[in-house]
């Protein structure tokens, strides 16, 4: 039997992942929406594309959560999108709302369920999720480090002309314009940054890094839905496939960097129990004060809605 992944809000972010969740054969997907006929229509478009792309997965679009009873992994992408002149904070108080609205059901039809978060600010969007649900902490967990570091991966492959498979690169902290590259610990084929690239354009890209999302919603009009996808996708699959991949994403953090009690992007070993093991780096100072003034900007957001 194949396993069921529920997508929540059939946006591009939505729609993108369960395109990219079929076309690897990963499960059959449900895409929800509160828009009448919406997800039904799109999920009917990408069916038809199946026997193109030759995958068997089906795909069911609805407006009923109840039709995402007993889903194996649920994806939240839910919320309302950035506009130009807008950070991810703006979208606090909207989409605090909507993720508190759509948490109970969820948990109600699918108990079991690994829940992944997309919607932002993700940090604390994760967070809301986490205090409402009762659910294992090793059941939840935000995309965010993933994307991030494939932007500094994109942007660092432009740079050296050199293929992005080369690129091992590491993000840790809030997903926003206080994240932290770890330059120290981002690779070309095994050679560190700085072997390849001189101070300046490191931390050239390290700002463009931090700024990504920003950069695209001013290009857009709108958010980033490709590489978001892409990214959330990748966790799902490294979860039902039992990959253990290494992979940065907003964990509950209970002691681990001397954080307690938010969700932070750091490195997890991802299968099929969920995050089964938290991986602490030895960071050095000024490391540590850049995860510390991510987790003030986190804590700081969380104080505004309550949820400490």
């Amino acid at each position: 039997m194949r396993k069921k992944i529920s997508v929540i809000g059939s946006g591009h972010v939505g729609e993108m992942t369960a395109c990219h969740l079929v076309m690897k054969n990963l499960g059959d997907v449900v895409m929800t929406d509160i828009i009448e006929n919406m997800p039904d229509g799109k999920a009917l478009d990408m069916w038809e594309q199946a026997p193109i792309e030759g995958y068997d997965c089906m795909l069911t679009g609805t407006c009923d959560l109840a039709d995402t009873k007993d889903s194996d992994i649920v994806i939240i992408t839910a919320g309302v999108p950035r506009k130009p002149g807008m950070s991810r904070d703006d979208l606090l108080a909207v989409n605090s709302k909507i993720m508190s609205e759509l948490t109970p059901p969820l948990v109600k039809y699918s108990p079991n369920a690994i829940f992944m978060i997309v919607s932002n600010p993700l940090d604390v969007m994760v967070a809301t999720f986490y205090k409402m649900a009762g659910l294992p902490k090793e059941r939840v967990m935000g995309m965010a480090g993933i994307l991030d570091k494939a932007r500094f991966s994109s942007f660092i492959a432009m740079e050296l002309d050199v293929s992005v498979e080369s690129i091992q690169a590491m993000v840790l902290g809030g997903h926003g314009d206080t994240m932290v590259p770890l330059t120290r610990f981002t690779t070309i084929a095994g050679i560190p940054l700085a072997e390849l690239m001189p101070q300046d354009r490191i931390d050239a890209l390290v700002e463009r890094t931090r700024m990504g999302g920003g950069e695209i919603v001013k290009l857009l009009g709108t958010s980033a839905y490709y590489a978001p996808a892409a990214a959330v996708v990748e966790m799902a699959e490294s979860v039902l496939l039992d990959k253990k991949k290494i992979l940065p994403c907003a964990a509950r953090l209970e002691g681990e960097y001397g954080v307690k009690g938010i969700f932070m992007g750091v490195p997890i070993k991802l299968g099929a129990n969920g995050i089964e093991e938290i991986i602490e780096l030895d960071l050095t100072n000024d490391e540590r004060a850049m995860l510390d003034k991510s987790v003030e900007h986190v804590k700081r957001l969380m104080d505004e809605i309550g949820i400490n």
